[in-house]
């Protein structure tokens, strides 16, 4: 619910400021290019929490999906105890109950030998003894297997929903970033360029090791376009850019900023080297990394390629260091 709303209110203020950046309608004074712009990012804080808390719910589905099919992987051998079980079964029952075979027993207990007799009678109760036995086999198998299959069920048609709602969500999401790339466009359109995207060194220096391989390949990302929910090679989002950087690495991340964060130990701004990320915001809906002299390299929002920015111009939460970095 929370999400629709955050739609719901993008949605309204990307329509009213398409309504300022159009022609048909006069005002007082048009707003300066610096205006426009702190107009686009309220707009776009309104909706990037809602893509990070979808790229967070496509983790959480990945995990059910693994914790199905785990439980699939153990209800195979319950199925091929429940099948054998029942294969017996079904051979006592077409040996007791056609017609040829039923004769055999009726004819086997005709002898007029006691000893023989009372020799049959024994094999007989040993049989229907061996044949319950496995009447018992196949039940038991059968409860096994459903009460392994019934969470396993649950889980599978709550993940079919979820699922389901995401695709449904995604639809919104793509509809919301639709309206707001086209005022980017239109907005840039009379300044024809976004300005530098690398206005300084990237990095200014190299830090060597994991921490290097991740910065020297967010650095080669500036100018790829903006993808909510991309990790690359072509397009990113915030989070998508530091899992794509620190994977080269070999460094394993969620793609989500708030996951990320919880991945790792806090640094001090003055402890800060290339590599780190730069998480922002209260409810850390963005990140970035830093690549020295105080800047970052971030895939900042729909519109807007991969670039630099000065790392005192975001509302910063938090400083963090892989800890295999």
């Amino acid at each position: 619910m929370r999400s629709r709303a955050l739609l719901t209110l993008l949605l309204t203020v990307v329509a009213s400021f398409g309504v300022l950046l159009g022609s048909g309608t006069a005002v007082h004074a048009d707003p300066s290019l610096s205006e426009l712009e702190k107009q686009i990012d309220v707009a776009w804080n309104k909706l990037e929490p809602a893509i990070e808390e979808h790229n967070a719910t496509k983790i959480k589905l990945s995990q059910q999906r693994k914790k199905v099919e785990a439980i699939q992987a153990k209800i195979l051998p319950l199925q091929l105890k429940l099948d054998i079980a029942m294969d017996r079964v079904g051979e006592f029952a077409t040996y007791m109950y056609t017609g040829g075979n039923t004769n055999a027993v009726t004819s086997l207990l005709m002898t007029g030998d006691p000893q023989v007799f009372t020799d049959q009678l024994i094999q007989l109760d040993q049989f229907a003894r061996m044949q319950a036995e496995s009447v018992q086999d196949a039940v038991a198998a059968r409860q096994v297997l459903q009460d392994q299959k019934a969470p396993m069920d649950a889980l599978l048609a709550d993940l079919l929903e979820q699922e389901k709602a995401q695709a449904a969500k995604a639809k919104e999401l793509d509809a919301a970033v639709d309206k707001l790339q086209a005022q980017v466009a239109k907005l840039y359109a009379g300044s024809a360029q976004l300005g530098s995207l690398r206005p300084a060194a990237c990095p200014s220096t190299y830090p060597g090791g994991k921490a290097g391989i991740a910065v020297k390949f967010a650095c080669a990302q500036i100018g790829k376009p903006y993808v909510w929910g991309a990790d690359g090679p072509g397009s990113y989002d915030c989070s998508g850019l530091m899992l794509a950087a620190w994977g080269k690495a070999g460094v394993s991340l969620p793609h989500n900023a708030a996951a990320q964060r919880r991945t790792m130990p806090y640094v001090k701004y003055a402890d800060l080297r290339p590599g780190d990320f730069v998480f922002m915001y209260s409810d850390i809906h963005h990140v970035g990394m830093y690549v020295g002299n105080g800047w970052i390299v971030h895939a900042s929002r729909a519109g807007v390629p991969v670039r630099m920015k000065r790392l005192d111009t975001g509302d910063v939460h938090s400083y963090g260091r892989p800890s295999a970095a």
